[in-house]
């Protein structure tokens, strides 16, 4: 037997006994779990404003802390920084490349960052009344598909190079880069506690690396398509996938493993986006069919539809109070329910 092929044995080997080893754990299902809790009821938000500004497909929105401020980028070649309360624009900023696909506030909302099919992560000052380029970010070998602030100084990025990164915003350079997929990279979300960070890509998995020594510590399967967008829970403990095979799959942490699958009996749109309420019982899910799906995460059952765009809704969030949900679209609109 060659060198490779011994190798491939081995691989399949351990493949095989990381298997035994999580349907060991695996001692009941959420089903049998959640059986003491009520469902959840029906909800159906109202769109209580919509936000006209932009002229072309919105790609990707953004809550401040501030849970008043809310930034979307569009490929008419424009950030735009809303007042959601007033509903009004509150500041605007030219991109050089149309081609954005990501869009992000630092915590203080002073920064704001934009990536896309340029391959450069740009960060710009918005706290004066013109908008100010700091830091292009240019290191990656294909698109930003996801940026996502640690800080004022740091950014983790992902890109369509197949790789993640930790940039320092103030030197321009990459402090670490995260190396496991096989596939884009398409989105990142932080962890509560900022110590470790679940990425999403075009192999189908989900990976968790720990931020402090960059390695890949989980790796999470179950999709059969695209991972197009991933959100922890607010414990921590687990994370939402969201896939092109349309379905959203919860992720235990402790489990290492799927523990439910949210699916349409008869599927025919990927997911986009995904954000969950502030308990984490609540998933909003954004899809190809021009609605925004509510799943009840315990229960495994659509609890409710936010229907109004007339094109695919490409962007959910949920500012950090949790008192509403904004949905942005193809159609180039965003709007606000409650």
């Amino acid at each position: 037997m060659g060198e490779v092929a011994q190798l491939k044995k081995e691989v399949e080997e351990l493949k095989n006994k990381i298997e035994a080893a999580r349907k060991a754990v695996a001692d009941t299902t959420m089903d049998a779990a959640a059986s003491g809790v009520a469902a959840a009821p029906r909800i159906q938000p109202r769109a209580r404003r919509t936000l006209k500004g932009h002229t072309a497909k919105i790609y990707a929105l953004y809550w401040a802390l501030d849970n008043k401020h809310m930034i979307s980028g569009s490929q008419d070649g424009k950030l735009i920084i809303w007042d959601t309360h007033a509903g009004n624009l509150a500041n605007c900023v030219p991109l050089k490349s149309a081609w954005v696909m990501t869009v992000s506030f630092s915590p203080s909302a002073g920064l704001v960052a934009s990536g896309g099919l340029d391959n450069m992560c740009t960060i710009y000052n918005v706290s004066a009344e013109k908008p100010k380029t700091v830091r292009e970010l240019d290191g990656h070998d294909g698109y930003v598909a996801c940026a996502r602030f640690l800080n004022e100084t740091e950014i983790l990025t992902a890109s369509g190079d197949q790789t993640c990164g930790l940039w320092d915003i103030e030197t321009g350079k990459q402090k670490v880069q995260f190396l496991n997929h096989v596939g884009d990279c398409m989105c990142v979300a932080l962890s509560p506690d900022q110590n470790s960070f679940i990425s999403g890509a075009c192999d189908s998995l989900a990976k968790l690396w720990d931020i402090r020594d960059g390695k890949c510590k989980q790796t999470f399967k179950g999709h059969s398509s695209d991972v197009n967008t991933i959100a922890f829970f607010p414990s921590g403990n687990a994370v939402i996938t969201g896939s092109d095979d349309c379905t959203l799959r919860m992720m235990d942490l402790r489990a290492d493993q799927e523990v439910i699958c949210y699916q349409n009996p008869s599927p025919t749109a990927g997911v986009t986006s995904v954000a969950l309420s502030l308990s984490g019982r609540l998933i909003f899910a954004g899809y190809d069919d021009f609605n925004c799906n509510i799943w009840d995460s315990l229960k495994g059952e659509k609890v409710g539809v936010l229907s109004g765009h007339d094109n695919r809704v490409s962007c959910t969030g949920i500012p950090s109070d949790g008192l509403c949900v904004s949905t942005g679209s193809w159609d180039s609109f965003l709007k606000v329910w409650n």
